[in-house]
């Protein structure tokens, strides 16, 4: 659908399981790519999943046998799951193609989003997402990750938001390669419950800041 708030289309699928998700991704990559289908952002939440990136290195991994799926995304490991809000945008990027402001854009829909819910967050050098800085509660925090793949000048993948996931299940792998930093969720920032169905409306209000201007 496309919302009234947005001129972007997009379509919650609500909760489902990564490699049906993935086929999906690939099947509007296609259409998106040959002009059969427009953009489209595709909003979900994962059953718990530990996916890789190209450039996870044997030490990121679980060391407890936990199952990896190894995908075509940039980065390295992070987890998918309850409690977290994933977007896949499928958009047909101006030319000249420019990722990395792509990725500027994709974080600046997770900073709008959790100030929304009074959550100030900020961007770090050399680090993709949305994080909160240090302070009296711990090192910086990453509660929006980001990791993409470009391919004929459509993406893939996108980008994940914590709302009230299991922080746990990041103490098996190292998140993202980066071993200095923490996870966190809004929840846990904001000492209130921010669920799922909480956040879905308000990344929709958002995707616009995905378009180039």
């Amino acid at each position: 659908m496309t919302s009234a708030l947005t001129g972007l289309r997009h379509r919650n699928l609500g909760r489902i399981d990564y490699l049906a998700a993935w086929d999906e991704q690939r099947r509007l990559h296609e259409a998106v790519a040959s002009g059969a289908e427009p953009g489209t952002v595709l909003l979900l939440e994962h059953p718990s999943v530990y996916t890789a990136g190209k450039r996870t290195e044997p030490f990121d991994r679980p060391v407890d046998g936990t199952p990896v799926i190894d995908v075509d995304r940039g980065g390295k490991i992070t987890w998918h799951g309850p409690g977290q809000v994933v977007g896949y945008p499928i958009l047909k990027l101006p030319d000249p193609i420019d990722v990395v402001a792509y990725v500027r854009r994709t974080e600046q829909l997770l900073i709008d989003v959790c100030a929304e819910f009074g959550l100030a967050t900020t961007r770090i050098e050399g680090r993709s997402g949305a994080w909160v800085r240090a302070d009296d509660k711990g090192p910086d925090r990453k509660v929006g990750a980001i990791g993409i793949r470009v391919s004929q000048g459509v993406t893939q993948h996108g980008f994940a938001l914590n709302c009230d996931c299991d922080l746990s299940v990041f103490d098996r792998i190292v998140p993202c390669g980066i071993r200095d930093a923490g996870v966190s969720s809004l929840s846990a920032e904001l000492g209130r419950q921010i669920t799922v169905a909480d956040v879905f409306p308000v990344v929709e209000r958002h995707l616009d800041t995905l378009l180039a201007e």
